[in-house]
Protein backbone atom coordinates (compact mmCIF):
# COMPACT_ATOMS: atom_id res chain seq x y z
CA UNK A 1 0.00 0.00 0.00
CA UNK A 2 3.04 2.33 0.34
CA UNK A 3 3.09 2.59 -3.25
CA UNK A 4 -0.53 3.95 -3.68
CA UNK A 5 -0.04 5.88 -0.57
CA UNK A 6 2.55 8.03 -2.10
CA UNK A 7 0.46 8.43 -5.15
CA UNK A 8 -1.93 9.97 -3.39
CA UNK A 9 0.16 12.16 -1.48
CA UNK A 10 1.77 13.21 -4.90
CA UNK A 11 -1.73 14.39 -6.46
CA UNK A 12 -2.21 16.33 -3.25
CA UNK A 13 0.95 17.98 -3.32
CA UNK A 14 0.15 18.68 -7.12
CA UNK A 15 -2.94 20.09 -6.41
CA UNK A 16 -1.65 22.44 -3.76
CA UNK A 17 1.11 23.56 -5.62
CA UNK A 18 -1.31 24.57 -8.30
CA UNK A 19 -3.27 26.38 -6.16
CA UNK A 20 -0.66 27.98 -4.32
CA UNK A 21 0.67 29.36 -7.65
CA UNK A 22 -2.49 30.39 -9.54
CA UNK A 23 -4.73 31.59 -6.37
CA UNK A 24 -5.99 34.67 -7.88
CA UNK A 25 -6.90 32.69 -11.28
CA UNK A 26 -9.18 30.04 -11.75
CA UNK A 27 -7.03 27.25 -11.26
CA UNK A 28 -9.64 24.86 -13.43
CA UNK A 29 -9.34 27.12 -16.53
CA UNK A 30 -5.38 27.98 -15.97
CA UNK A 31 -5.57 23.67 -16.67
CA UNK A 32 -7.98 23.93 -19.60
CA UNK A 33 -6.09 26.80 -21.14
CA UNK A 34 -3.17 24.66 -20.84
CA UNK A 35 -4.44 21.48 -22.52
CA UNK A 36 -6.18 23.12 -25.08
CA UNK A 37 -3.06 25.12 -26.15
CA UNK A 38 -1.01 22.14 -26.42
CA UNK A 39 -3.47 20.41 -28.22
CA UNK A 40 -4.19 23.08 -30.50
CA UNK A 41 -0.77 23.22 -31.48
CA UNK A 42 -0.65 19.16 -32.78
CA UNK A 43 -4.51 19.18 -33.35
CA UNK A 44 -4.95 18.31 -37.10
CA UNK A 45 -6.18 20.97 -39.12
CA UNK A 46 -9.67 19.43 -39.91
CA UNK A 47 -10.42 19.43 -36.34
CA UNK A 48 -9.52 23.35 -36.01
CA UNK A 49 -11.66 23.85 -38.87
CA UNK A 50 -14.78 21.81 -37.33
CA UNK A 51 -13.96 23.50 -33.75
CA UNK A 52 -13.97 27.27 -35.36
CA UNK A 53 -17.49 26.84 -37.12
CA UNK A 54 -18.83 25.04 -34.12
CA UNK A 55 -17.80 28.50 -32.22
CA UNK A 56 -19.36 30.31 -34.56
CA UNK A 57 -22.55 28.49 -34.53
CA UNK A 58 -22.32 28.39 -30.57
CA UNK A 59 -22.46 25.32 -29.91
CA UNK A 60 -19.04 25.15 -28.66
CA UNK A 61 -18.50 23.80 -24.91
CA UNK A 62 -17.24 26.45 -22.62
CA UNK A 63 -14.82 25.24 -20.39
CA UNK A 64 -17.39 24.55 -17.72
CA UNK A 65 -18.53 21.93 -19.47
CA UNK A 66 -15.28 20.63 -20.39
CA UNK A 67 -14.55 20.37 -16.46
CA UNK A 68 -17.47 18.76 -15.51
CA UNK A 69 -17.30 15.96 -18.73
CA UNK A 70 -13.63 15.30 -17.56
CA UNK A 71 -15.28 15.26 -13.80
CA UNK A 72 -17.58 12.66 -14.89
CA UNK A 73 -15.49 10.97 -16.82
CA UNK A 74 -12.77 10.27 -14.04
CA UNK A 75 -14.76 9.58 -11.57
CA UNK A 76 -16.15 7.12 -13.30
CA UNK A 77 -13.41 5.32 -14.73
CA UNK A 78 -11.67 5.60 -11.00
CA UNK A 79 -14.52 4.16 -9.35
CA UNK A 80 -15.20 1.31 -12.19
CA UNK A 81 -11.19 0.61 -12.55
CA UNK A 82 -11.33 0.69 -8.50
CA UNK A 83 -14.04 -2.05 -8.65
CA UNK A 84 -11.89 -4.72 -10.83
CA UNK A 85 -8.50 -4.55 -9.51
CA UNK A 86 -8.66 -2.71 -6.06
CA UNK A 87 -5.70 -0.92 -6.79
CA UNK A 88 -5.55 2.78 -6.55
CA UNK A 89 -2.48 3.39 -8.82
CA UNK A 90 -4.43 1.32 -11.61
CA UNK A 91 -7.02 3.43 -10.98
CA UNK A 92 -4.93 6.73 -11.58
CA UNK A 93 -3.70 5.36 -14.91
CA UNK A 94 -7.70 4.61 -15.99
CA UNK A 95 -8.76 8.20 -15.14
CA UNK A 96 -6.08 9.91 -17.11
CA UNK A 97 -6.69 7.84 -19.80
CA UNK A 98 -10.44 8.15 -19.95
CA UNK A 99 -9.87 12.05 -19.93
CA UNK A 100 -6.87 11.91 -22.71
CA UNK A 101 -10.42 10.74 -24.73
CA UNK A 102 -11.79 14.07 -24.44
CA UNK A 103 -9.90 15.94 -26.98
CA UNK A 104 -11.15 13.20 -29.17
CA UNK A 105 -14.94 13.24 -28.16
CA UNK A 106 -14.59 16.88 -28.93
CA UNK A 107 -13.34 16.72 -32.36
CA UNK A 108 -16.39 14.05 -32.77
CA UNK A 109 -18.88 16.29 -31.35
CA UNK A 110 -17.99 19.10 -33.55
CA UNK A 111 -17.43 17.13 -36.94
CA UNK A 112 -21.22 16.30 -36.21
CA UNK A 113 -21.60 19.96 -35.78
CA UNK A 114 -19.99 20.78 -38.73
CA UNK A 115 -21.97 17.92 -40.44
CA UNK A 116 -25.29 18.80 -39.81
CA UNK A 117 -24.63 22.53 -40.69
CA UNK A 118 -23.06 21.58 -43.85
CA UNK A 119 -26.31 19.55 -45.09
CA UNK A 120 -28.32 22.22 -43.84
CA UNK A 121 -26.59 24.60 -46.53
CA UNK A 122 -26.50 21.96 -49.52
CA UNK A 123 -30.40 22.08 -48.96
CA UNK A 124 -30.57 25.58 -49.16
CA UNK A 125 -28.06 25.76 -51.88
CA UNK A 126 -29.73 23.27 -53.97
CA UNK A 127 -33.40 24.59 -53.26
CA UNK A 128 -33.10 27.86 -53.88
CA UNK A 129 -31.00 26.95 -56.96
CA UNK A 130 -33.67 25.51 -58.48
CA UNK A 131 -36.37 28.19 -57.63
CA UNK A 132 -33.71 30.55 -59.28
CA UNK A 133 -33.47 28.81 -62.27
CA UNK A 134 -37.01 27.98 -62.91
CA UNK A 135 -36.67 32.35 -63.40
CA UNK A 136 -33.55 32.90 -64.66
CA UNK A 137 -33.67 29.61 -66.60
CA UNK A 138 -29.79 30.07 -66.89
CA UNK A 139 -27.78 27.83 -64.15
CA UNK A 140 -24.81 30.63 -64.01
CA UNK A 141 -27.69 33.77 -62.99
CA UNK A 142 -29.42 30.86 -60.58
CA UNK A 143 -26.03 30.40 -58.56
CA UNK A 144 -25.63 34.18 -58.80
CA UNK A 145 -28.52 34.89 -57.39
CA UNK A 146 -28.15 32.44 -54.69
CA UNK A 147 -24.67 34.04 -53.49
CA UNK A 148 -26.05 37.23 -53.21
CA UNK A 149 -29.25 36.35 -51.39
CA UNK A 150 -27.40 36.15 -48.42
CA UNK A 151 -28.65 33.27 -47.53
CA UNK A 152 -25.40 30.83 -47.97
CA UNK A 153 -22.56 30.89 -45.30
CA UNK A 154 -18.97 29.76 -46.03
CA UNK A 155 -17.01 27.23 -47.04
CA UNK A 156 -20.33 26.89 -49.29
CA UNK A 157 -21.13 30.04 -50.53
CA UNK A 158 -17.11 31.06 -51.53
CA UNK A 159 -17.15 27.53 -53.46
CA UNK A 160 -20.75 28.78 -55.48
CA UNK A 161 -19.12 31.73 -56.78
CA UNK A 162 -15.94 29.94 -57.42
CA UNK A 163 -18.07 28.31 -59.33
CA UNK A 164 -19.52 31.28 -60.98
CA UNK A 165 -15.84 32.20 -61.75
CA UNK A 166 -15.11 28.54 -63.35
CA UNK A 167 -18.41 28.88 -65.58
CA UNK A 168 -17.68 32.48 -66.85
CA UNK A 169 -13.77 31.33 -67.39
CA UNK A 170 -14.51 28.03 -69.10
CA UNK A 171 -17.62 29.16 -70.86
CA UNK A 172 -19.40 26.21 -69.96
CA UNK A 173 -20.68 24.42 -66.69
CA UNK A 174 -19.07 20.74 -66.90
CA UNK A 175 -15.98 21.70 -64.92
CA UNK A 176 -18.17 24.03 -61.91
CA UNK A 177 -20.74 21.28 -61.50
CA UNK A 178 -17.97 18.51 -61.41
CA UNK A 179 -15.80 20.70 -59.23
CA UNK A 180 -18.82 21.05 -56.98
CA UNK A 181 -19.84 17.62 -56.84
CA UNK A 182 -16.97 16.05 -55.52
CA UNK A 183 -16.63 18.74 -52.84
CA UNK A 184 -20.11 17.48 -51.29
CA UNK A 185 -20.79 14.29 -52.86
CA UNK A 186 -24.59 14.03 -51.76
CA UNK A 187 -27.48 12.34 -53.55
CA UNK A 188 -29.08 15.46 -54.11
CA UNK A 189 -25.96 17.50 -55.08
CA UNK A 190 -25.16 14.92 -58.03
CA UNK A 191 -28.95 14.61 -58.82
CA UNK A 192 -29.49 18.52 -59.38
CA UNK A 193 -26.14 19.23 -61.49
CA UNK A 194 -27.01 15.88 -63.73
CA UNK A 195 -30.06 17.51 -64.40
CA UNK A 196 -28.85 21.15 -64.80
CA UNK A 197 -26.18 19.60 -67.07
CA UNK A 198 -29.34 18.14 -69.11
CA UNK A 199 -31.08 21.20 -69.28
CA UNK A 200 -28.07 23.21 -70.41
CA UNK A 201 -27.01 20.56 -72.92
CA UNK A 202 -30.54 19.83 -74.66
CA UNK A 203 -32.38 23.25 -74.19
CA UNK A 204 -34.38 24.44 -71.23
CA UNK A 205 -37.90 23.62 -72.59
CA UNK A 206 -40.12 21.79 -70.57
CA UNK A 207 -38.08 21.11 -68.05
CA UNK A 208 -40.31 22.43 -65.25
CA UNK A 209 -42.05 19.06 -64.57
CA UNK A 210 -38.07 17.96 -63.82
CA UNK A 211 -37.29 20.98 -61.67
CA UNK A 212 -40.55 19.82 -59.73
CA UNK A 213 -39.66 16.52 -59.35
CA UNK A 214 -36.30 17.82 -58.62
CA UNK A 215 -37.63 19.79 -55.66
CA UNK A 216 -39.63 16.73 -54.42
CA UNK A 217 -37.03 14.86 -53.98
CA UNK A 218 -34.97 17.15 -52.50
CA UNK A 219 -37.84 17.57 -50.14
CA UNK A 220 -38.32 14.11 -49.22
CA UNK A 221 -34.84 13.18 -49.07
CA UNK A 222 -34.23 16.11 -46.19
CA UNK A 223 -37.38 14.66 -44.25
CA UNK A 224 -36.01 11.14 -44.19
CA UNK A 225 -32.19 12.72 -42.90
CA UNK A 226 -34.06 14.28 -40.44
CA UNK A 227 -36.10 11.58 -39.08
CA UNK A 228 -32.92 9.60 -39.50
CA UNK A 229 -31.58 11.83 -36.69
CA UNK A 230 -34.03 11.23 -34.26
CA UNK A 231 -33.96 7.56 -34.73
CA UNK A 232 -30.06 7.65 -34.52
CA UNK A 233 -30.31 9.95 -31.57
CA UNK A 234 -32.39 7.67 -29.74
CA UNK A 235 -30.78 4.40 -30.12
CA UNK A 236 -27.91 6.26 -29.43
CA UNK A 237 -28.81 6.75 -25.74
CA UNK A 238 -29.87 3.25 -25.19
CA UNK A 239 -26.91 2.29 -26.86
CA UNK A 240 -24.68 4.06 -24.06
CA UNK A 241 -26.77 2.85 -21.61
CA UNK A 242 -25.96 -0.27 -22.55
CA UNK A 243 -22.29 0.05 -23.20
CA UNK A 244 -21.94 1.72 -19.29
CA UNK A 245 -23.54 -0.81 -17.88
CA UNK A 246 -21.28 -3.18 -18.99
CA UNK A 247 -18.74 -1.83 -17.50
CA UNK A 248 -20.46 -2.79 -14.04
CA UNK A 249 -21.02 -6.74 -14.65
CA UNK A 250 -17.64 -7.11 -12.26
CA UNK A 251 -20.22 -6.17 -9.55
CA UNK A 252 -22.22 -9.30 -10.53
CA UNK A 253 -19.13 -11.74 -10.65
CA UNK A 254 -17.99 -10.22 -7.13
CA UNK A 255 -21.85 -11.06 -6.11
CA UNK A 256 -22.11 -14.28 -7.29
CA UNK A 257 -17.60 -15.35 -5.98
CA UNK A 258 -18.13 -13.21 -2.93
CA UNK A 259 -15.75 -9.79 -2.69
CA UNK A 260 -13.23 -11.95 -0.56
CA UNK A 261 -13.06 -15.21 -3.51
CA UNK A 262 -12.48 -11.99 -6.04
CA UNK A 263 -9.85 -10.62 -4.18
CA UNK A 264 -8.25 -14.19 -3.87
CA UNK A 265 -8.44 -14.30 -8.03
CA UNK A 266 -6.86 -10.94 -8.17
CA UNK A 267 -3.42 -12.45 -6.84
CA UNK A 268 -3.69 -14.62 -9.86
CA UNK A 269 -1.69 -12.14 -12.89
CA UNK A 270 -3.99 -14.04 -15.52
CA UNK A 271 -6.73 -13.08 -14.04
CA UNK A 272 -5.73 -9.21 -13.66
CA UNK A 273 -4.85 -9.57 -17.76
CA UNK A 274 -8.10 -10.75 -18.43
CA UNK A 275 -10.39 -8.02 -16.64
CA UNK A 276 -7.87 -5.39 -18.25
CA UNK A 277 -9.12 -7.55 -21.57
CA UNK A 278 -12.86 -6.69 -20.70
CA UNK A 279 -12.56 -3.36 -19.85
CA UNK A 280 -10.35 -2.51 -23.25
CA UNK A 281 -12.84 -4.49 -25.20
CA UNK A 282 -15.80 -2.08 -23.82
CA UNK A 283 -14.17 0.87 -24.26
CA UNK A 284 -13.78 -0.12 -27.93
CA UNK A 285 -17.12 -1.15 -28.63
CA UNK A 286 -18.26 2.02 -26.66
CA UNK A 287 -16.18 4.42 -28.38
CA UNK A 288 -16.86 2.55 -31.83
CA UNK A 289 -20.80 3.10 -31.17
CA UNK A 290 -19.85 6.98 -30.19
CA UNK A 291 -17.63 7.61 -33.43
CA UNK A 292 -20.55 5.89 -35.51
CA UNK A 293 -23.24 8.32 -34.05
CA UNK A 294 -21.51 11.36 -34.51
CA UNK A 295 -19.85 10.37 -38.48
CA UNK A 296 -22.26 11.22 -41.64
CA UNK A 297 -24.72 13.29 -39.90
CA UNK A 298 -26.45 14.47 -42.74
CA UNK A 299 -25.23 12.10 -45.40
CA UNK A 300 -27.87 10.18 -47.74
Amino acid sequence: MYIEELAIIIVIVGGIFLYRNYKGQNVGKYVFDQVQTAYNKFAPYSFQVVREKTKALGQEYTPRQYAIQATVMGVFAGVVSYLYFYNLIISVVYVIAAISFIPYLSYLRCKKVYSEFLFEQIQVYTSNTIMEFATTQSFVKALEGVANSGILEDPVLSDVRQMINMSYDNGTIDEALDYMSKLYPYYIVKNMHQLFLQITKEGAQNSADSLENMQLDIDMLVESVYRDRIDRTSFYKQFLTFGLALYLLVLLVQLLLGNSSYLLLLKDWYVVLLLHGVIIVNTYFLVSGIKYYHEDVGAE
